[in-house]
């Protein structure tokens, strides 16, 4: 399993990245336990560095609690562990039935949070997230959670221009963060991948993930040709939800959000997924697999991120990036109308 460099950061990143939004009671509070076995899971079965993603929103700081808990009941060397943190969220007391984030989507929590995207924020979240990992294992990584999000309610455009200038403030915290030494790498990830080409003129990056953009399922020519730039320009770009949040792999879930095949949009979705299932079958692989795969197949992307609440399915994630997917099976996927037939990057052997 090669490992790549990221940039001139000095840091050289897995082909898997590991996802810790279920040690955060996204959707299910899995037992202490299942959260222990996940982690035990993701150290063994990679060979040099693990890295894990996390962030300040995931269960209001619950996952960061997790993983530095059981990195340190482990005995993890710092040495073998990177660390990316997604900050803009802050733990704050819970005083309401439940938490006032996105409600309904993390479960058991015992705090709230609340987004602090400015620099004093980020700063914040930044020395928060620290303390709440256990002060051994420190995010070599960072970057501003949400910024599409954050951008998405403003009431009309200048509140607009307002919030887009709160996040380049919180990007120049990060970038004194790495003149201090204290940090490797900054980033910016979103679910609306036009948001990350906005903010990359903006400042000085060494990687970008991309969510729910770059799929087996949705590959426009624009976010394609985003991505090139990027790569020209040596920012590693890492893919994120490329299963669609379970979607693709048999999930009822479609980008984080229930669906039924109630709407044109919706059945065709599932229309997708059928024929798909079929193609997988008919050459012996896992849709796992050919999702990793493709998700892999743009020049520039050097990890795909991967989460699950199963510590069963941490090897076959890990499998999945190494897993040899044949030129038919591309080229069936291309006759069936399931991949764009003018996308240029398929394995041809």
């Amino acid at each position: 399993m090669e490992y790549q460099k990221l940039g001139n950061t000095g840091l050289k990143i897995p082909p898997v990245i590991f996802g810790t939004s279920a040690l955060g009671n996204l959707f299910t509070e899995l037992p202490y336990r299942t959260k222990y076995e996940i982690v035990t899971e993701c150290i063994n079965n990679l060979e040099g560095p693990v890295l894990f993603d996390s962030a300040g929103k995931y269960g209001a700081g619950l996952a960061l609690e997790v993983l530095g808990e059981n990195l340190e009941a482990l005995e993890v060397s710092p040495k073998n562990v990177i660390i990316s943190n997604k900050l803009g969220w802050f733990r704050k007391p819970l005083t309401t039935p439940e938490p006032t984030f996105e409600p309904g989507a993390w479960i058991g929590l015992k705090n709230d949070a609340e987004q602090r995207i400015s620099y004093d924020g980020i700063m914040q979240c930044w020395e928060q997230g620290n303390k709440l990992l256990g002060g051994k294992y420190q995010p070599e990584m960072v970057s501003v959670h949400d910024p599409d999000e954050f951008l998405a309610v403003a009431r009309d455009g200048l509140d607009w221009t307002h919030r887009f200038g709160q996040i380049i403030e919180a990007y120049r915290a990060l970038a004194d963060l790495k003149k201090e030494g204290k940090v490797k790498a900054i980033g910016v990830g979103a679910k609306n991948w036009k948001i990350i080409r906005a903010l990359a003129p903006e400042i000085d990056l060494d990687w970008v993930m991309f969510a729910n953009s770059m799929t087996i399922l949705n590959h426009p020519a624009d976010l394609l040709k985003f991505m090139g730039e990027l790569y020209e320009e040596k920012i590693g770009i890492i893919n994120s939800a490329v299963f669609h949040a379970g979607f693709l792999t048999g999930g009822r879930f479609f980008d984080y959000v229930p669906i039924e095949p109630d709407t044109d949009e919706n059945r065709a979705r599932f229309q997708w997924r059928k024929t798909f299932f079929g193609i997988c079958e008919k050459f012996g692989l896992l849709p796992a697999q050919a999702c990793v795969s493709f998700g892999m197949t743009p020049p520039g992307v050097i990890s795909i991120a991967l989460n699950t609440s199963d510590p069963k399915r941490v090897k076959e994630n890990v499998q999945a990036v190494t897993a040899k997917v044949p030129p038919e099976f591309w080229r069936e996927m291309v006759s069936q109308g399931l991949i764009e037939s003018s996308y240029p990057y398929l394995p041809q052997d």
